[in-house]
């Protein structure tokens, strides 16, 4: 194996992967090189490389103890702690603080300590012995510190690891409601309407909605990603692709109740104008999200109160309760809160001054460092600006979740469930603020399927395992917690992504598979599983590896089931019976067709029209396979004793109808599955989707709205009789 071979494996990258067609793909050279420079290593020469595998594989013998340990909460406690050879006679020292502030301390000679692993560096001979703590630790995020002093005058060498003792299993259904199953209404924020939206749904619309749900008989509702985006350029709109996973999408607040409104004059006499009135009925009744006209509308009224807030709240030596609360979110968040506020402040500052400067790599070079004096001084000068943007956080957080309180009161037993995206955009705030951990130079796909023969790529920044390791896991712990805030269940996109994803090299080339620290990843997740109450649910949809299902099954993540996809061995509709019980099942996704457009084939005629096929051929067989479906669809619904008696036979041009859709629903309510989704757009009836994959403008991806308004949507029959439908047949566990 070639020093480059072994850099690879070291590193996490995958030699080979096989394709869906059972292909063996190797990793080439040239990705090789590509992949391990994303991650900051040095591979320019023969000699580079010899020296970047000799860091790798020398760093946990160089280091007296690991950056992070994530550890069973039922294992032993035991250290590895690593020293320079012939320090039998030194006395270790070690200090234990808990998370909760508690404090132990001890000591043993060094030389009893059991030897793991011996190695030579530089001539220099090197031990690893394993230290053996007395006690178990209780859940939680506890730091050991370990100082090794040799008898004589020698220096003392010392170290500290994070110990992060994690649960076997994150938080199930059955642990938080009784019988431990239910339904819910998915639906895409921006999409709700309402009497008095600004031109696409806010939070205020998803706490109606959540009271209409709850009224309904769901246990749950289900978000799109919420994300924040780029507040200086809202046609970046997409939710999964976004600045930071870690911060909301400022959008979403509704400022008629941000509570500094009602005191705040100027801001009150800005939307009573005439053209402001103007704009805003257009914006509202427009057929799809105008997210400019909706920025148009909102941040100059937003900045008003900010200042109103500032000026009235922030008084220095006369802060009131409210501007306590904001100081203590302000705490609360850290210098995470700072650092996006500063990159929104930046990103506006550079980008409104220069359409080309919209990717922070294009900011003069003393800017592209969070930690730059020219940074500071920024942040110095643009105070205010800067407060603006941690302000909008805090009030899009508070009515977040009012909107969960408003739900959970309404009967949600679990609330909303909140979507985490894959990966965030390379040029956002969250690669900005820590570019060693984001990857630069490398982005997020998936190899050639049948589907798509050139692959995919997404254009996504993804976590450097070795910078994530190096981190002792902060930023995925930051970013886990945060999606579980306001939520009773958390559902993690392309989940695979924690065993690993596809790297694709940002200057082109081929791809492959890089590894990730999948039991500490999922470990961590169920440690916040259990503080903030929190199910998990994973998207495992296509192809996974061998064993990854029933690894997440042990883990408590709960499978991600599309009725669409889950088929028997001979094609036809997966029976009921044969769905696990540890899932979430649904029809359809927000990338997929709605029941309406899947029955009709209205998602093959945008293909058709956007010249999506292949080959004739392709389309063909597509529209072939449709009516298939329908037919084995019926056939499904007959066997279990749920077709609509208005469908006589199994004639799959049979015409769409709110019955059939009803009827499908049963079928899956009968599952053992532990959630069943409904997505409103099948309940409304509604024929598109929110997203095309595959399309960019041809399609108006995440821009749809609802036929009805929130209003409306409650007072629905068809939704009723639905809702009602699947209430039954979810009966008793």
């Amino acid at each position: 194996m070639s020093d480059l071979d072994r850099l690879a494996e070291r590193v996490g990258i995958e030699p080979f992967y096989h394709d869906i067609w059972g292909n063996r793909r190797e990793t080439s050279r040239e990705t090789q090189v590509a992949l391990i420079s994303a991650m900051g290593l040095d591979v320019g020469s023969d000699e580079a490389i010899a020296q970047s595998l000799r860091t790798v594989e020398e760093r946990p013998w160089r280091t007296m103890l690991p950056p992070v340990l994530v550890l069973d909460e039922n294992a032993q406690l035991s250290v590895p702690v690593s020293a320079p050879a012939g320090l039998e006679d030194a006395t270790l020292i070690w200090t234990l603080a808990e998370e909760g502030g508690a404090e132990q301390r001890g000591e043993a000679g060094f030389g009893s300590l059991a030897v793991a692993a011996t190695a030579t560096l530089d001539g220099l001979a090197f031990e690893r012995r394993t230290l053996a703590l007395p006690r178990r630790l209780p859940l939680g995020y506890h730091t050991l510190t370990v100082e090794v002093r040799p008898r004589g005058l020698g220096g003392a060498l010392s170290g500290a690891v994070r110990l992060i003792v994690a649960p076997e299993r994150c938080v199930m259904p059955q642990d938080v409601m009784p019988g431990g199953r239910t339904w819910g209404i998915g639906a895409q924020v921006y999409s709700l309407k309402s009497a008095d939206d600004w031109g696409m749904g806010d939070f205020d619309d998803l706490a109606r909605f959540a009271e209409a749900a709850g009224g309904l008989g769901a246990g749950l509702v289900g978000l799109n990603p919420l994300h924040a985006l780029f507040p200086a350029d809202p046609q970046h709109f997409g939710p999964y692709s976004p600045s930071s996973r870690t911060f909301l999408n400022v959008l979403y607040i509704d400022v008629e109740a941000v509570p500094d409104l009602a005191d705040a004059p100027a801001a009150r006499e800005a939307i009573a104008q005439e053209a402001f009135q103007r704009d805003l009925a257009a914006a509202r009744a427009a057929e799809l999200v105008d997210y400019p006209a909706v920025a148009r509308l909102k941040l100059p009224v937003l900045r008003t109160l900010h200042a109103y807030f500032r000026a009235n709240h922030l008084r220095e030596g006369d802060v009131s309760p409210r501007g306590q609360a904001f100081r203590a979110f302000q705490r609360e968040m850290g210098e995470d809160l700072r650092r996006h506020a500063l990159f929104d402040a930046l990103h506006e500052h550079f980008y409104t001054a220069d359409p080309n400067r919209w990717e922070w790599q294009t900011w003069p070079e003393e800017y592209r460092s969070p930690d730059s004096s020219a940074v500071a001084d920024f942040a110095r000068d643009h105070a205010e600006r800067v407060e603006f943007f941690e302000y909008l956080q805090w009030e899009a957080d508070r009515q977040l979740e009012q909107a969960a309180i408003r739900g959970k009161k309404a009967g949600l037993a679990l609330g909303f469930y909140r979507d985490l995206a894959v990966a965030g955009h390379p040029g956002g705030a969250a690669s900005w603020a820590d570019p060693k951990v984001l990857v630069q130079g490398a982005n997020v796909g998936a190899p050639p399927d049948q589907f798509n023969m050139k692959g995919q790529n997404w254009g996504l920044a993804p976590f450097s395992p070795v910078a994530l390791r190096e981190a002792a896991y902060e930023p995925f712990i930051r970013m886990v917690r945060a999606n579980m805030r306001h939520a009773g269940a958390l559902r993690i996109d392309h989940v695979m992504a924690l065993k690993h994803l596809f790297w694709i090299p940002s200057n082109g080339g081929d791809g492959a598979y890089v590894e990730y620290p999948f039991e500490d990843l999922v470990r961590i997740i169920a440690l916040e599983s259990r503080r903030q109450t929190c199910i998990v649910i994973g998207e495992d949809l296509g192809t996974v590896p061998e064993g990854f299902r029933p690894a997440m099954q042990a883990a408590g993540i709960l499978s991600y089931r599309v009725l669409y996809f889950e088929r028997a061995p001979d094609g036809g509709f997966l029976p009921p019976a044969g769905y696990p019980a540890d899932a979430m099942v649904t029809i359809t996704t927000h990338d997929l067709a709605t029941f309406k457009g899947f029955w009709s084939g209205h998602d093959l005629e945008w293909r058709t029209r956007l010249d999506l096929y292949p080959s004739k051929e392709a389309q063909d067989k597509d529209a072939w396979d449709r009516g298939v479906d329908r037919w084995r669809l019926l056939q499904a619904l007959a066997r279990e004793g749920v077709k609509p008696a208005s469908y006589p036979t199994d004639d799959g041009g049979q015409p769409y109808s709110r019955e059939l859709v009803e009827a499908v629903h049963r079928y899956l309510a009968t599952t053992a599955g532990r959630i069943v989704m409904v997505q409103i757009e099948d309940a409304l009836g509604e024929i598109e989707q929110p997203n095309l994959p595959g399309t960019i403008d041809q399609h108006p991806n995440w821009r749809r709205r609802l036929g009805r308004t929130v209003e409306e949507i409650a007072a629905d029959s068809g939704v009723r009789s639905l809702a009602a439908a699947v209430t039954a047949a979810r009966g008793a566990p």
